[in-house]
């Protein structure tokens, strides 16, 4: 599989199709609860605020991220649930994702800073897309986390 064959899409929620909702909580599920083993609350209502960035492989959800608007996470936009399906990773779909990820957020909300929570462990990969840590180590869904911003400026 190479990533031109990957399908990129961002949607608003109201545009989700049932089935396509059905596919990005199945994702979510499959990585972070039952291979990560984190009990959280995915539902958490930020989900029908946020924009949806998909890469599809066939019929297949293999990459996720919810863009979020400033002012509803943190003050500034976000990026949250980041997944990439098991057998799709170690491909170099993370940085496009993310890459991805910063662009559409910059398309719908304009340039600004971006605050991430990121699992403490991936910090030199969002280092490497212009994130710098803003916070000390916190236990989240009992994986330790860090609060991570991008700058408005940053060119990675």
């Amino acid at each position: 599989m190479d990533n031109q064959s990957i399908i990129w899409e961002t949607k608003p929620f109201p545009a989700l199709s049932l089935e396509t909702l059905y596919k990005i909580l199945q994702l979510r599920q499959e990585v972070f609860v039952l291979e990560q083993a984190c009990v959280y609350s995915d539902l958490d209502d930020r989900d029908q605020q946020s924009a949806h960035l998909m890469a599809w492989h066939g019929a297949r959800l293999v990459a996720y991220t919810r863009l979020i608007p400033p002012g509803v996470t943190y003050a500034e936009a976000s990026i949250g649930r980041v997944v990439i399906a098991r057998d799709f990773r170690n491909r170099g779909l993370g940085n496009e994702l993310m890459q991805r990820s910063i662009s559409e957020l910059y398309r719908l909300f304009g340039q600004q800073a971006i605050t991430i929570s990121a699992q403490q462990h991936l910090h030199l990969f969002y280092n490497r897309l212009g994130f710098a840590q803003t916070s000390e180590p916190y236990m989240d869904a009992g994986i330790p986390h860090i609060r991570m911003q991008r700058g408005p400026d940053t060119i990675k």
